[in-house]
């Protein structure tokens, strides 16, 4: 039986530029670092990581994206603007909720998202 997803992993082609881009721009905070070629990040009781070594997967090929759930929506996105994110998607409204979807510097797809109260 599957009980969790354990993490969400993310292929980079420079470590160093995407740790800014997670770190500076997006703001995790790193909870583990393997030689710099595996960098994890603790969201909420999920793991999501970034890696530059070769698993068979290419940095921005448009595979799966992984949604970052944030506190608040309006700020965030207006964060990302001021910040030159590239915006994929821009915000939208569904009946449970509002999303956007931005670009990492490898062209890997994050969706911003907040579920409505």
């Amino acid at each position: 039986m599957i009980i969790s997803i354990a993490f969400t992993v993310y292929p980079v082609s420079n470590m160093e530029r995407a740790r800014a881009f997670y770190e500076h721009v997006l703001g995790l905070h790193m909870s583990y670092n393997y030689r710099d070629v595996w960098v994890e990040y603790e969201i909420g009781s999920s793991t999501f990581a970034i890696t530059t070594t070769d698993m068979g997967h290419t940095p921005g090929a448009k595979g799966a994206v992984a949604a970052f759930e944030v506190s608040d929506f309006e700020a965030f996105i207006h964060r990302m603007k001021e910040r030159a994110v590239l915006f994929v998607t821009e915000a939208f409204e569904t009946p449970v909720c509002r999303m956007a979807v931005i670009e990492d510097p490898d062209g890997n797809h994050i969706t911003i998202h907040k579920r409505h109260a």
